[in-house]
């Protein structure tokens, strides 16, 4: 709190102003005392905004709304003026810590409190609401605990049940994870947003954390219209109860007389308001705020300070007075943080949940069949050398030109998260999309959580690029040429093993990791399996392709690409089948042998997909097709042609290619994946390096320093 300074009045209504509480664009708050002793937080709107109609009937409609609601449970109204030269609303003052900053400093709540607040909290709203006034914006910085229980404050943008509240600025006002998906969508409200906003409250009540969070405020009010809340940390017992008041639907939440009845405080409850951190802390506030209203100005005895000295102690000495609108809360001195919790650098977050995206239905005029995509969002920063872009779940990871990498949110290709000390081209991997790894300059294993890029174990290992993982370890290439193992739980060097002479100093990612086997390919088209438990050589195939080979795998078995494509039995190499040629190949005399390549392939329960490339060399032909994974037998011939350097993506109801055209440029095709027929296109340009990859019912395509996230159908 601030002494008064020049412009301030030293007197509104029958209030004598004794300092600043704060202020906002709006107005500002004062703490002020009657002549009979009755503190008071004093509102009044700034000078230069009184001639604002919009502004002036919204303090207007606040000092209405507070006035109309009688209940113990918000801050009462000790008298206004709306017609004024300066409007004043003059509220009880509250002498005790908003809800959030008491979570903060002592931990969440326990059960019983938990149930006290909620039952406490819906008496409130039941109240509000009898009024015919829906509060809109109940979040923790608006309740106020003191020793007679939790109070609400703010009532600015209350309103009655019929009509929106706007901002100057045009947008409904709402606290980005509390206000209800009906507020975020810009729709009526009624009593029920009030009901879920108080289901978000207990969350953070319960668990210390946001049942709804984000980077950033588009990514956060998604997560509120589309998906779960996040009850991490809340106690199961209270989950059942929590979880009805957080429905999407207004129409199936409970009513605060519901709520009230069904959380049903036990015996002794609101005792967390009168015993224990909380109760001292509200005690302290209210012997600072005694001290501050009974000083007087001028000459004291002894022990005694002028008002005005002691204001300006009170502040140099770190004590916070924060106001909320309609009320204050005051609390003195803050007690110390206690030392922040030591993260767990080995425990494993929950991985997020996927923000699906909406399938385009052409019957509903989403797209029109045979014509282009207008892709979902574009960013124009991706590394030269950066492997094939990652989805993680919320983000899609990439390396970034100028170096590091960066996690992106697949909603709106919004930078989440950046770390320029990681070599991009070690490339980075999923750890089951709890965690990320990636490898700095100096070789250093370092793994981020992938919606924040929050940081956990790193591991010092002589690592050149990353291989694969599986559920015990992370598997590498050192600079000096070996195969290592890091544990995923301890970040311990599991082994480290030489690799053979015919595969030494030509392996490149990515592998696979499973069954027990580590898979990989070499530059010039051979391939390596080892032991997972101990690197040791278990089984090889020569001469695969006269190139790279990409790994896919599906259960047990490895599908292989380059001059075939062929099923192997991972744990041992054993041949299921293969694929030499897609047809009967003609040539004439003398001529050349025609070429037959196959592309990266894409496995799932039923069927595989694969580019063949075959014909003249100088007049090749590309087919994307689907194959039996059973047998091998082809199933059936995709409409569009395909670049045999790119997998067939298999996302929503389509089946996804790169095409490359004449003059270098390039195009995304996608086809139904019922009949193979041509649906929609997209045109990428000119560019030297593509790759396709899917997740949440969107296809990205990398093309060049480009990524486009395409919607699907």
């Amino acid at each position: 709190m601030k002494p008064l300074g020049t412009g301030d009045p030293i007197r509104l209504g029958p209030y004598r102003l004794l300092g600043v509480l704060g202020e906002g664009g709006m107005g500002k708050v004062y703490v002020g005392q009657d002549a009979g002793g009755t503190v008071a937080a004093v509102k009044v709107l700034r000078p230069e905004l009184t001639g604002e109609e919009n502004l002036a009937r919204r303090f207007v409609r606040e000092a209405q709304a507070a006035t109309a609601v009688t209940s113990k449970g918000v801050a009462r109204v000790l008298g206004t003026d709306t017609e004024a030269g300066r409007p004043w609303i003059a509220t009880e003052f509250l002498a005790g810590p908003p809800l959030d900053e008491a979570v903060e400093t002592y931990g969440p709540f326990d059960e019983p409190a938990v149930r006290a607040l909620a039952a406490s909290l819906a008496h409130t709203l039941a109240d509000i609401h009898a009024t015919g006034l829906i509060h809109r914006d109940l979040k923790p910085p608006n309740i106020v605990l003191t020793s007679d229980g939790p109070r609400v404050i703010d009532f600015g943008i209350a309103r009655p049940e019929h009509g929106l509240t706007l901002t100057t600025t045009g947008q409904v006002p709402v606290t980005p994870g509390y206000g209800a998906p009906e507020q975020v969508l810009g729709r009526r409200v009624a009593a029920p947003a009030d009901v879920f906003s108080l289901g978000a409250v207990l969350v953070h009540a319960a668990s210390g954390r946001r049942a709804f969070d984000g980077s950033h405020i588009a990514a956060l009010q998604y997560k509120v219209v589309h998906e779960e809340p996040d009850l991490t940390g809340v106690p199961e017992e209270l989950r059942p109860l929590v979880l009805p008041l957080l429905a999407k639907d207004p129409a199936v939440r409970p009513t605060p007389a519901q709520i009230a009845a069904a959380f049903a405080p036990p015996r002794g409850a609101e005792r967390a308001w009168r015993r224990g951190p909380v109760s001292q802390a509200i005690k302290e506030r209210e012997s600072g705020l005694h001290e501050l209203t009974t000083a007087v100005d001028g000459a004291t005895p002894s022990g005694q300070v002028s008002r005005r000295r002691l204001l300006t102690g009170l502040a140099a000495g770190g004590v916070v007075l924060t106001a909320g609108g309609g009320a204050a809360a005051a609390w003195w001195p803050r007690p110390p943080k206690p030392p922040k919790k030591k993260v767990d650098l080995f425990a494993y977050p929950p991985a997020a949940r996927t923000p699906t995206a909406h399938l385009l239905n052409a019957d509903d005029g989403d797209f029109v069949v045979g014509e282009s995509l207008k892709e979902l969002w574009a960013v124009h920063e991706l590394a030269e050398d950066t492997p094939a872009p990652l989805p993680v779940r919320d983000v899609v990871i990439f390396g970034t030109r100028g170096g590091g990498i960066a996690a992106h949110n697949v909603v709106d290709g919004e930078r989440r998260w950046a770390a320029a000390e990681i070599k991009g081209a070690g490339r980075f991997l999923s750890l089951s999309d709890r965690l990320v790894v990636a490898v700095d300059g100096k070789g250093t294993l370092r793994t981020f959580v992938p919606s924040t890029g929050e940081r956990r174990w790193t591991a010092d290992v002589g690592a050149d690029k990353l291989l694969a993982a599986d559920d015990e370890a992370v598997y590498l290439v050192t600079k000096d040429k070996r195969l290592r193992a890091v544990g995923r739980s301890d970040a311990e060097v599991r082994w480290t093993a030489p690799i053979g002479k015919p595969f030494r100093t030509k392996i490149l990612p990515p592998g696979i990791a499973a069954h027990g086997r580590l898979v990989v390919g070499t530059r010039d088209g051979n391939v390596l399996a080892v032991d997972t438990a101990n690197g040791h050589h278990v089984w090889d195939l020569r001469d695969q392709s006269d190139n790279f080979i990409r790994p896919a795998l599906y259960g047990d078995t490895v599908y292989l690409n380059g001059l075939s494509m062929t099923a192997r039995r991972i744990t041992d190499g054993k041949e299921r089948w293969t694929v030499r040629k897609r047809g009967v190949l003609q040539r004439s005399p003398g001529e050349r042998p025609p070429i037959a390549k196959w592309g990266p392939v894409t496995a799932t329960a039923d069927a595989v997909y694969a580019t063949h490339e075959s014909g003249a060399y100088d007049d090749p032909t590309f087919y994307p097709d689907k194959w039996s994974s059973r047998d091998g037998s082809r199933l059936m011939d995709l409409e569009r042609s395909s670049n045999v350097h790119t997998p067939v993506v298999v996302q929503g109801n389509g089946l996804w290619t790169i095409e490359g055209e004449e003059y270098g440029e390039y195009r995304v095709n996608a086809v139904s994946a019922k009949d193979g027929d041509g649906v929609v296109e997209y045109s990428l340009g000119e560019a030297d390096r593509q790759w396709l990859v899917a997740d949440g019912n969107r296809v990205f395509a990398m093309n060049d320093d480009s990524l486009y996230a395409l919607p699907v159908f």
